[in-house]
Order: C-alpha cells, then structure tokens, then sequence
C-alpha cells in the first residue's frame, strides 16, 4: 500500500492525451516558418520539457519568440482535441472523496493546464494547477512540486508525485517526494521500467487500489 495524504500528478500522458493538439500547433509554427509538417509521433517524442524546450527542436533561436507567439495561438485553438486517459476523472475523483489533496504540477503553462482540467471534468477535484508561467522554473527543479505541496497544505514525506516520464522521477526525488510513473504517455513501459526506484503502473486505474489515506 502507498500510505499518503497528497498526490501531485503531471498533466500531459498522465491525466490526458495532448499529442495530436501539440503537434497541430507544432506544425502551425513549422508552417509560418515555411516548413513541412511534422507527424503526431515526432513531437511525442520531443515533448515534456516545456514549450520553449519543445520548439527549440523546430526553431532557430533568434525565431524562438515568435515561433512562441504562433504556438500560443495555434494551440489555444486546439485545447479542445485533448483527451482524457483511461480512469480520468474518476480516479483523481474518489482520491479526492477519500480525504487525498490533489494538485498539478506541470511543464504545460498553466494557461493551457487549467482548462484542460476543467475540461475534462477534474475541475471540482484539483483546484492547483502550476506550471512554468506561475513564476516556478520548469521540471526537473523540484520547485513547482514543492510549490503546489504548499498551496495544498502537505509535506513532501506524506505525498505522491505521479507521471509519465523518467524526468518526473528525478523531480520527485528532488523535492522529496515518492515517485510514481503510468506508462500512458512519450515513454515505453520497458524505458520506464528501467529507471530505478520507481513504481510503474500501466495506467492510473492501477494507482486507486494502491492507495491508503492518512
């Protein structure tokens, strides 16, 4: 059993399904910079970072402001397409009727997180949603998980951060918090299953009967 009162989750292959969206406004930057289009796959691949770490691998530096610019509105357009993951949102919504406080740290800005979250009906559940825009640097700093920790009213040693990627863990570990890792999103469950310390789910179905509120 994970013994907890607090769980952090990441947002993008964690809760949802946001490739086919990112990679919509990933070629609308292409595009406006007279470049053919990528597939779902290429920006599956070179997400997680945050944006400006995504279109780096699309855009010039000196083109990177504007390039930002495209993306915003291109995605902005497209929040729509996200899609939940298997066991969202009622996962997070009986943690949350167990007494577990919930929050979201993500390298999404939080412009775009929180009306996914209300989209996609986890709204009443979660009511932080950070990422790089609230004035904390990007995963891997531990700063955003620590930062949603406090707005939520828990310690690290009783908390959970759970997601997708082998950067997720080395944050957790930084803020001192257990990680957790569901193979739904950029990185296989074989690549997951080879990074150390972590406890890897197939999807976040698999986390409810693990968990123990306290």
């Amino acid at each position: 059993m994970l013994d907890c009162r607090a769980i952090v989750f990441d947002l993008d292959g964690t809760l949802v399904d946001s490739f086919a969206p990112l990679a919509a406004a990933v070629n609308a930057v292409r595009a406006s910079l007279g470049m053919p289009p990528v597939s779902d796959d290429v920006v599956r691949g070179q997400v997680g970072r945050g944006v400006p770490a995504l279109l780096a691998h699309h855009a010039a530096p000196e083109r990177l402001p504007a390039a930002l610019e495209t993306f915003g509105v291109a995605y902005a357009k497209v929040l729509g397409k996200t899609r939940p993951l298997p066991g969202v949102p009622e996962v997070p919504l009986e943690l949350r009727r167990r007494g577990i406080r919930l929050a979201i740290a993500t390298n999404k800005p939080a412009v775009f997180g929180r009306p996914i979250v209300e989209a996609v009906g986890l709204g009443e559940a979660i009511g932080v949603v950070l990422g790089p825009d609230c004035g904390v640097p990007p995963k891997p700093s531990p700063e955003m998980i620590r930062r949603a920790l406090e707005l939520i009213g828990a310690r690290a040693e009783e908390a959970l951060y759970v997601g997708d990627m082998p950067l997720d863990v080395e944050s957790a570990r930084a803020a001192g918090v257990r990680p957790v890792l569901v193979a739904t999103g950029a990185v296989s469950r074989v690549e997951l299953d080879a990074v150390p310390g972590a406890l890897v789910l197939d999807d976040l179905r698999a986390l409810l009967p693990l968990i123990r509120a306290i």
